[in-house]
């Protein structure tokens, strides 16, 4: 019987765990798993709830480490997840996307000797002020197995030299979870609770650090919301990061703010929204798959078969770009999706357990 054990800890791990952890189950006679939660997230909306709704197991484990700087984060989690892998010596570590904990997964794979699979492995926004791109190219060339979601991360680990025998690709483990819970998300009552009808409304998520941890820029960004709150009401399901800015730089939210959402009740509100405002990878990914117009307010994106393909469109943190997109969705002008998307289509889990449970010889 193998080891696996997988290291998650903020809410976006969740979700692609929850996928390959429920195809695992297939083959509960040859591996054993377990999770450890390093506590990068830790308040019930960011975290407790995703275990409730996914009905995954228990964490072996929840470290703890809290809120804090990277160094500090990446630090504690590589500290003590160390110590546990001495203790456990799993067969596998598998780490997922692009967070602090994943990267202290990787590093304490290769600190103890254990072999390290990253999942959405060779993604590329190609800007290093942002920290989950040091994270993601520095957990690649640590690991062992990279499974990818888009023929873009293929090429991307191979002009970084990462053989080709270490790549696999599998699809898109967070779509998985989408397409298996999405009949759930349709039973919410988020919108009856929020006044809300569908496509009556623009969903806006705001988190990432180059937007909110400097001042102007986030003052530029919520004077564009507030202004397109006026033709249509927006609603923001807010980030704790996000919500500690505006108070740090004494700043203003004149559309609607929410508190952390459960998985269902999120899937809900973009489901039905006339479109997305977002600066988050994952939310690309989901509009796509649900055909809803997606405005990105960043420079570039890791995932550019959402562009491609999707209905994603990256108009960055300009006034009048984000007005002129905003313009064309309410005028009917944005493009949809153009068919199916390869491993997009709710088996990539499966697909990558099994490549794990081949390697593992069990």
């Amino acid at each position: 019987m193998k080891k696996i054990l997988f290291i998650a800890g903020a809410r976006p791990n969740f979700m692609k765990i929850s996928a390959l952890t429920r195809a695992a189950s297939l083959y509960r006679d040859k591996v054993q798993i377990g999770i450890i939660h390093t506590g990068q997230h830790y308040d019930d909306g960011l975290s407790e709830v995703f275990f409730r709704e996914f009905k995954m197991p228990r964490p072996l484990a929840n470290l703890g480490i809290g809120s804090g700087g990277r160094k500090e984060q990446i630090g504690k989690a590589l500290k003590l997840l160390s110590a546990y892998m001495r203790t456990m010596r799993p067969d596998l570590i598998v780490v997922v996307g692009d967070v602090n904990s994943t990267l202290a997964g990787a590093l304490a794979g290769a600190s103890e000797n254990i072999p390290v699979a990253h999942v959405e492995a060779g993604l590329r926004s190609f800007n290093w002020k942002m920290p989950e791109e040091a994270n993601r190219v520095m957990t690649d060339h640590l690991s062992d197995l990279l499974f990818v979601t888009e023929e873009s991360a293929i090429n991307n680990l191979k002009a970084e030299g990462i053989s080709e025998e270490k790549i696999f690709f599998t699809g898109n483990v967070m779509i998985d979870t989408l397409l298996h819970f999405g009949s759930l998300a349709d039973k919410s009552d988020v919108l009856i609770k929020n006044s809300l009808t569908p496509k009556n409304y623009a969903l806006l998520t705001l988190h990432r650090t180059e937007n909110v941890s400097d001042g102007k820029c986030l003052e530029e960004l919520l004077f564009a919301m507030n202004e397109i709150h006026k033709s249509i009401p927006i609603i923001c399901p807010l980030h704790p990061r996000t919500e500690k800015a505006l108070k740090d730089f004494n700043l203003t939210a004149n559309f609607n703010i929410l508190g952390p959402q459960s998985y269902l009740d999120f899937m809900s509100l973009q489901k039905n929204a006339e479109f997305v405002l977002t600066d988050s990878g994952g939310i690309q990914e989901e509009a796509t798959i649900f055909n809803v117009p997606c405005i990105t307010l960043r420079e570039e994106t890791e995932r550019p078969i959402t562009c491609e393909l999707g209905t994603n469109e990256v108009v960055g943190r300009d006034r009048e770009k984000i007005f002129e997109a905003v313009g064309r969705v309410l005028n009917g002008e944005w493009k949809k999706r153009e068919g199916e998307i390869r491993g997009w289509d709710g088996n990539a889990g499966e697909r990558t357990m099994n490549i794990i449970v081949k390697l593992l010889s069990c």
